[in-house]
């Protein structure tokens, strides 16, 4: 059984927010090779407090007893006020917020006092090589966790992260990276065991209706969360991003913990641009030697997993399992 952290984004009720991370946090919840052992939030998808409305509200839903800690508000050095216009106003200019109407939104609760960075530091340094860290939002809380406890880097199983594009052509960078490039490389280059899940992989995933429609004859908690709350994001999907369906990101970081089978993977060096410009927050990979490698000089950090191609029936098939708790 793995032993999890899950450093999350959700927007699972909130209009215009993505649910992938609520995927992936039910994936690990409904399935029996998962001990899910602390949630932390970040500000990314939706801001640090909302989503922990939102992960505390399903943990308390499901009546379990894993800790939920609020984590950074605010990336380390990128200004936060030109992301939360796009993440949390494109519903409204798009003019699709109706879609969610009806929706129930989490409850508000009270975040404990300690914050996500030492909780997952702690956690990690107290069981060392037992916790596989699971970073699907900006890398803000892990870069903080790393700097207050760097006996972390050494300590922790694996860090399994979603982010970064390399190779696709409607995208130059992606929001988990892009939102917090210093966190992401610090991260990257930190030389501890990554596997990255990167977008080039990621949107060979697809979640339908017909997909949803099986899911909504699960009778339990967790399907039902997922249920209600995905169906305005798939349309929303649908209208915005002109595909049958929605990409479920975060889910197949999960699903890769649990079956490898789900994807393939190769090793490469992996970085981040920091300076100002159109190309801040772009991730790049290589493997040496290079045919050009003219001011190159060494690579930082160690080698990184990352995955490649994916197999999406087995993905859904995984997710529809999970819910069955």
């Amino acid at each position: 059984m793995k032993r999890l952290i899950i450093d999350c984004d959700p927007g699972n009720g909130i209009t215009g927010a993505n649910v992938d991370d609520g995927l992936a946090l039910a994936l690990a919840l409904g399935s029996a090779d998962i001990s899910l052992e602390l949630v932390t939030t970040v500000a990314g998808n939706t801001p640090s407090d909302t989503g922990f409305n939102v992960a505390k509200d399903l943990v308390e839903r499901l009546g379990l007893n894993v800790p939920v800690h609020k984590g950074a508000e605010r990336a380390l050095a990128e200004a936060p006020e030109p992301w939360r216009e796009a993440l949390d106003n494109r519903v409204h200019s798009s003019q699709l917020a109706h879609l969610w109407q009806g929706i129930r939104s989490p409850e508000v609760h009270q975040a404990p006092d300690e914050d996500a960075a030492d909780a997952i530091g702690k956690l990690i340094c107290a069981n060392p090589g037992k916790i596989t860290l699971v970073a699907i939002g900006p890398l803000t809380n892990v870069a903080l966790a790393m700097e207050r406890y760097p006996e972390m880097i050494d300590a922790v199983q694996e860090i399994a992260i979603m982010g970064g594009v390399f190779a696709l052509d409607d995208f130059i960078k992606d929001t988990n990276f892009g939102l917090d490039p210093e966190a992401a490389q610090r991260v990257l280059t930190s030389g501890a065991t990554l596997t990255l899940v990167p977008m080039d992989v990621t949107t060979q995933t697809l979640l339908t209706h017909k997909d949803l429609d099986r899911f909504a004859k699960i009778d339990t908690t967790l399907a039902k969360f997922v249920c209600e709350t995905l169906r305005p994001w798939l349309d929303y999907s649908i209208q915005t991003r002109n595909l049958p369906g929605c990409w479920i990101h975060d889910a197949l970081v999960v699903a890769w913990l649990i079956n490898q089978r789900v994807a393939t993977a190769a090793d490469y060096y992996v970085d981040v641009e920091l300076r100002p410009g159109m190309t801040r927050g772009k991730s790049w990979r290589f493997r040496p030697p290079l045919r050009v490698d003219v001011a190159v000089g060494e690579p930082t950090g160690g080698l990184v997993h990352v995955l490649q191609t994916v197999d999406n029936q087995l993905l859904v098939g995984m997710l529809e399992q999970a819910l069955k708790g």
